[in-house]
């Protein structure tokens, strides 16, 4: 596992790494001692298949939440080559909870736009906790219509709690700027592929997702409110009050299992055993691939197609009969 705060429910394969790692630095390449590696590195491997099977909707939010797991800006390092950041709204700021600029994907030019969380307390403040301000979502747009200007796809991660509530982005317009960006990523004439890579938050998720494809990370979660908000409006819980944070994690549905066959989502990415925290490298390789089948397959479809494939799409959305 990458550094970082172990879960609950992650201790026990935390022991068997430190156990691991302790018989490593004492053995110095005695015959026994790697015999004795191996067979606790099978067990790992299997108590991770075990662990990561079951795992319960608030587990997976914990894990979706988890500063171990690949971010953004990993992705783009892994992933993509030649990367040049772009940077503000040319109206007020740059926000760096929002990341994004031009890359190649297995060569072709394609333009990133994701949100960005830290992994400490200075990258937390620094980016907000992932958590954009208006001029963020206004320099994603920005990018977005630079690349329909280029004609070139647009790919971007979601892994944000949701929108920033604060005073200064509620005087800047704050839902005007993700309702703006919902109706022009409706009409956006490149293929657009979104994907869920950590947790999915509210119109704060949604005004980077309106895609041709939306992917979903095995562990990741996307939600209407945070299972604390929901708890707190439907039952008055305050933040402590377990038991109802896992009813309320089970009932909003927010899990990628619950929510392709809902049609929220068109594909479930799988995780490398023990969670995308647990090796970045193939996680990274196994969503270059999945991106890069997806753009080919989006490739067939004339720019008026594609538009009108992508409304279908979102209006299909909560459908139901009788």
């Amino acid at each position: 596992m990458t550094a970082g705060v172990t879960l609950e429910f992650e201790k026990p394969l935390a022991e068997l790494e430190r156990r691991i790692e302790d018989l490593r630095t004492a053995g110095d390449g005695e015959v026994n001692v790697g015999t004795e590696i191996a067979t606790l590195e099978k067990e790992l491997g299997e108590l991770r298949a075990e662990v990561y099977r079951k795992l319960t909707p608030i587990q997976r939010v914990q894990v979706a939440r988890s500063s171990r797991r690949p971010f953004t800006e990993d992705y783009i390092r892994l992933a993509f080559t030649d990367f040049i950041e772009l940077h503000g709204d040319r109206a007020f700021r740059d926000d760096a909870a929002i990341v994004g600029g031009w890359a190649r994907l297995d060569g072709e030019t394609v333009m990133i736009i994701g949100h960005q969380r830290g992994r400490d307390t200075k990258e937390n403040l620094k980016r907000n906790f992932g958590m954009p301000h208006p001029e963020g979502y206004r320099k994603a747009l920005r990018l977005m219509k630079l690349a329909e200007k280029f004609h070139v796809p647009v790919l971007t991660f979601v892994d944000t709690p949701g929108a920033w509530a604060g005073l200064g982005a509620e005087e800047r317009g704050q839902s005007e700027a993700i309702a703006r960006n919902l109706l022009e990523m409706s009409q956006l004439t490149v293929p657009i592929v979104a994907t869920i890579i950590g947790e999915g938050g509210s119109g704060g998720a949604l005004a980077l997702a309106v895609a041709d494809r939306v992917l979903m990370l095995e562990n990741a979660v996307y939600s209407v409110i945070t299972v604390e908000g929901c708890a707190a409006i439907l039952w008055k819980a305050d933040g402590k009050n377990q038991e109802l944070r896992d009813r309320a994690a089970s009932a909003l549905r927010i899990t990628a299992p619950d929510l392709l066959p809902l049609k929220v989502i068109d594909e479930i990415i799988p995780e490398p055993p023990g969670g995308a925290h647990a090796n970045h490298e193939a996680m990274a390789t196994t969503l270059q691939e999945t991106l890069c089948r997806h753009l080919e397959e989006l490739r067939k479809y004339r720019p008026e197609k594609l538009v009108r494939r992508r409304r279908q799409k979102f209006l299909r959305i909560g459908q139901w009969t009788e």
